[in-house]
């Protein structure tokens, strides 16, 4: 794990990097591709995949490293060959196990938070699950387990497959010419992100796009079909511990509500988005049929109250940061608690964001989490060992956090609904 967080520390930076190139060239072509809140809802859910990631939070039913030792048919050596192999038998993993997340009721609650955003750049690529903390596409292994193929080799492949999905989240780059017929390009990624009919679940592939070719998935980005971007059910939340839950939450309701014995059942394995019969009388949810006339989803966000949620993400990822490049030094338990801290601070400025009154309480549990972990130690996490006051600029930061949150969601929020009236 200490070495996973030391790729992180080298990764990110990169990442925020691309980002704000993405963002100066879209401006300069005057293609506006970046909404604030939207940017840091997404760079928000970044951060909760990375903080699941690095407290362990995955359940393995059977592991790489068991396969490989009972099932391996041959035993390869360690060449170029095998880390070629390796990457495209990764890149088969995940076709399959992306196809399986979007058309499996269930399963898609584990895929939503990627196409949650209604922008598609490269901001929404860190918008990353959550929920998927139980590893069920263990199966699709056997074919690289029978060929012998080390962990070691699937543990440093995993990480450089997965990164490389990164870049072909964008609207800047077109068709790419021959590329097309060989690797996924942000016109093909386009597709598989958009709502419009014609492009729904289509383009599964992650690296290589000759398995939607193979397997009868793939579909080109039309000239006259300009995608639009987002979920069918519009999660209409920027906070991204609401949009990992809310698909199960709302199966486990109708599993509650319908009468049916067998649907209670099967809805949970049924194909996405399948309601029960009598479930969809009595609870109609309102589904997008006409992409182009869909209204996305905005809040009252003044310039101060975007300028805060900025400067709250920015804080939050330096936070991480810190975490990451003293990985090795926290104990387990600093861990846990350092990534509670970050957890309850996203949920809590991403409900601000939404201009829920939720953020207020938990500003002030947050307050008090902090405080406690400060007067435990005695100082942040031997923050202060980077520079002297650290720790009294975290306990100014928390109750600055507070006090401004009940000004932006019991003041300012009524002053703008007065004004807003006042012209009506």
């Amino acid at each position: 794990m200490e070495t996973y967080a030391t790729a992180l520390s080298y990764a990110i930076p990169g990442f925020i990097l691309l980002i704000l190139i993405e963002y100066l060239v879209s401006r300069w072509k005057g293609i506006p591709v970046n909404e604030a809140m939207d940017t840091i809802s997404s760079l928000s859910s970044g951060i909760t995949d990375t903080l699941r990631s690095l407290t362990g939070l995955a359940i393995i039913i059977i592991s790489y490293d068991w396969m490989v030792d009972k099932m391996a048919l041959i035993e390869i050596k360690s060449s170029v060959l095998v880390y070629f192999l390796t990457f495209i038998g990764l890149d088969f993993v995940g076709y399959w196990s992306h196809r399986f997340n979007h058309t499996i009721n269930l399963f898609w609650n584990r895929h939503i938070i990627h196409h949650s955003s209604e922008e598609f750049n490269l901001a929404c690529a860190l918008r990353q699950s959550i929920s998927a903390i139980v590893s069920i596409y263990f199966f699709l292994y056997i074919p690289l387990a029978l060929l012998g193929i080390p962990a070691n080799v699937i543990a440093l492949v995993a990480p450089i497959h997965l990164f490389a999905q990164f870049w072909y989240h964008t609207r800047l780059v077109n068709k790419m010419g021959f590329l097309e017929y060989i690797i996924v390009t942000p016109s093909h990624h386009r597709v598989h992100h958009a709502i419009n009919d014609e492009y729904l679940d289509k383009n599964y592939s992650q690296i290589f796009i000759f398995w939607d070719r193979l397997f009868g998935t793939f579909q080109e980005e039309l000239p006259d079909k300009p995608p639009v971007y987002g979920v069918k059910k519009p999660v209409n939340t920027w906070n991204p511990f609401l949009i990992n839950f809310m698909h199960a939450w709302g199966i486990l309701k109708d599993a509650w509500r319908t009468k049916n014995w067998w649907d209670k059942i099967r809805i949970w394995y049924m194909p996405t988005g399948w309601r029960p019969d009598d479930v969809k009388e009595k609870y109609p949810i309102q589904i997008i049929t006409d992409p182009y006339t869909r209204e996305k989803y905005k809040t009252e966000s003044s310039l101060f109250l975007k300028i805060w949620s900025w400067m709250q993400l920015i804080i939050t990822l330096a936070l991480m940061y810190y975490m990451l490049i003293s990985f090795g030094d926290f104990e387990f338990f600093d861990i846990i608690n350092y990534a509670i801290f970050l957890a309850i601070s996203i949920f809590s400025y991403t409900s601000l964001m939404d201009r829920h009154i939720i953020s207020v309480y938990t500003e002030v549990l947050k307050l008090g989490f902090g405080l406690y972990l400060i007067i435990q130690q005695g100082h942040w996490f031997n923050i202060d060992v980077l520079f002297n006051g650290a720790t009294y600029m975290i306990i100014a930061y928390l109750f600055i956090s507070l006090v401004l949150t009940i000004y932006f969601q019991c003041i300012e929020r009524k002053y703008i609904y007065r004004s807003n009236h006042e012209i009506a």
